[in-house]
C-alpha cells in the first residue's frame, strides 16, 4: 500500500515501525518498560542494549512501580534511524472500569504532547493495545484518528504523524 495523506501532516501507511524514518517512533510498550512481544520487543531488538539500559534509569528514578496506562517517556532511538523512542502504555481492554477509550486517547496524545516537548517534528504510531492488549481494532482506530487529529491542531509545531500499520487491512480501519 502506497502511503496515504490525510490533510498535510497525518500519513497513514503499512510497514515495519521500527524502519521509520523520524525524529521518534511509539513503543507500544508494557508498564515494565523492560521489552515484550509485538511492537515492544521488535523496537528492543531493533534500537540494542542502549534502549533497555535508558528504561531501566526510568523506572530506577521516575517509575520505580512501572509506566502508568496512558503517561509516555522518551529514550533515545538506539540503533535505529529514529533518533528518539516514545514509551506509552495503552489499555488491556475491559481491565480498567470502563475508562479504556479515555486511557487510549491519552497514550496518542501524550505521545505527541511528549514530541512537542522536546522540539521533535515527526512521530510514527503503531496501533497502540490492538495486540495482545485486545483492544477491538476498529474502536481503537476511530479513537486513535479523532485523537490525532485533534493534537496536531494542539500541537502545530509537529509537521508529520505517520500512523504505520502491520497490515493494509489494518491501515483500511484507520482510513475508514
Amino acid at each position: 500500500m502506497e502511503p496515504v495523506r490525510l490533510g498535510d501532516r497525518l500519513v497513514v501507511t503499512v510497514g515495519d515501525i521500527t524502519q521509520q524514518d523520524v525524529d521518534a517512533i511509539v513503543n507500544a510498550a508494557n508498564s515494565k518498560l523492560m521489552g515484550g512481544g509485538g511492537v515492544d520487543g521488535a523496537v528492543h531488538s531493533a534500537g540494542g542494549p542502549e534502549i533497555l539500559e535508558e528504561c531501566r534509569e526510568i523506572r530506577a528514578t521516575q517509575y520505580p512501580d512501572g509506566l502508568p496506562v496512558g503517561k509516555s517517556v522518551i529514550t533515545s532511538g538506539g540503533q535505529m534511524t529514529a533518533r528518539h523512542v516514545i514509551h506509552t502504555v495503552g489499555p488491556i481492554y475491559g481491565k480498567h472500569d470502563g475508562d479504556e477509550a479515555k486511557l487510549l486517547a491519552e497514550a496518542y496524545r501524550g505521545a505527541i504532547r511528549l514530541a512537542a516537548s522536546h522540539g521533535l517534528k515527526s512521530i510514527a504510531f503503531p496501533a497502540i493495545s490492538t495486540g495482545i492488549y485486545a483492544y477491538p481494532k476498529e474502536e481503537a482506530a476511530k479513537i486513535a484518528r479523532a485523537t490525532v487529529q485533534t493534537a496536531l491542531n494542539e500541537f502545530p509545531q509537529i509537521e508529520e504523524v505517520r500512523m504505520v500499520f502491520f497490515s493494509e487491512k489494518d491501515a483500511q480501519l484507520f482510513l475508514g
